[in-house]
């Protein structure tokens, strides 16, 4: 039975409880595959949610049943008070997690310790220093590097994004199940994803069954991990490994069927999946004054079942109408 407070629900029955809230489309990387490389339009500032206008929404969520809500960007750190508004956010009683590229995490660990955020997803696509250069066009691999031992040694839940990309990234498959050995951290194989302007093309990306044959021929048998409910990816762990890893498998083994996953852009539109061409506007609403909670519960009836109705071939058609993925939201 579907408790009373959780009143996201979409038409295939699915409560909707987590929401990621991006807090700027602005990034001190570059990622080719996240940033087209003819750069993005920058949204207007006066089109951005305010501190207060994220807090507001976030406490009108809460309401309806979401109980996590992830912080996201482009980078969410280099937005202006970061500080001020996750103390605010904290103070809601949900799950706070935060995806980061890690670059000035160090600013914000203690605080993150006081207000209890404990998970912390950084991006890092490479441990080799000149392919980092390569990937991001930015030179901070020491830097976050660093950070993530600081992190780990606060007793911070970390996990590292890996964006896995045929002869750019595949080789390190290892290199990153072997940090596992050693350190209780998850890292998170996530395959190659299409957005508008990063040329995706499946034969760039590595599948689930690729990367799990990979890691058995090094370390021998893997061991499945009981997957959490609503976990957008699947979980392993090496024998003898105080870590683990996972693979999120978006293009081969999708895992749609139990998604409680909402979305709000920078610029306050709600986006019932990653790929969605669809948008609610909750921001223009908001500052008119207008109730939002039937503005919400009516924006979820529109959520298709999986990858926002696209069949397994990806329809370039769709997605490349859709956000590049810096301006959605990691």
């Amino acid at each position: 039975m579907i408790e009373e407070k959780n009143r996201i629900i979409d038409n295939f029955g699915r409560p909707h409880t987590y929401l990621r809230i991006s807090l700027t489309d602005r990034c001190n990387l570059r990622c080719f595959y996240c940033m087209p490389e003819d750069g993005i339009e920058l949204m207007e500032k006066s089109n951005i949610m305010t501190l207060e206008e994220i807090i507001a929404l976030a406490r009108t969520f809460r309401d309806l049943g979401v109980d996590t809500i992830r912080l996201t960007g482009g980078e969410p750190l280099v937005r202006k008070n970061f500080g001020y508004l996750v103390e605010e956010l904290a103070k809601l009683g949900v799950t706070l997690k935060i995806t980061t590229n890690g670059i000035t995490l160090d600013k914000y660990l203690d605080l993150f310790k006081k207000i209890g955020l404990r998970k912390i997803n950084i991006s890092l696509d490479t441990l080799d220093k000149a392919k980092s250069v390569f990937i991001t066009k930015r030179d901070y691999f020491d830097r976050i590097m660093k950070n993530i031992e600081t992190a780990l040694e606060m007793g911070m839940e970390v996990k590292l994004n890996i964006v896995l990309i045929k002869g750019v990234n595949d080789n390190e498959i290892n290199d990153f199940i072997a940090l596992t050995k050693y350190k209780n951290l998850t890292v998170k194989f996530i395959e190659f994803m299409p957005f508008k302007g990063n040329k995706w093309d499946w034969s760039k990306g590595v599948s689930e069954q690729e990367i799990l044959d990979t890691v058995s021929k090094r370390f021998g048998k893997v061991e499945a991990l009981k997957n959490p409910k609503h976990s957008t990816s699947t979980n392993f762990t090496v024998k003898g490994h105080i870590g683990n890893f996972a693979v999120v498998s978006t293009i081969t083994n999708p895992f749609c069927a139990d998604c409680n996953r909402i979305r709000v852009t920078a610029d306050g539109k709600m986006m019932n999946c990653l790929f969605a061409n669809s948008e609610t506007d909750l921001l223009t609403p908001f500052r008119n004054g207008e109730q939002m909670d039937n503005i919400i519960i009516n924006g979820i009836k529109t959520k298709k079942f999986s990858r926002d109705g696209m069949d397994v071939k990806m329809d370039a058609d769709h997605y490349e109408k859709n956000r590049s993925m810096i301006s959605i939201g990691g």
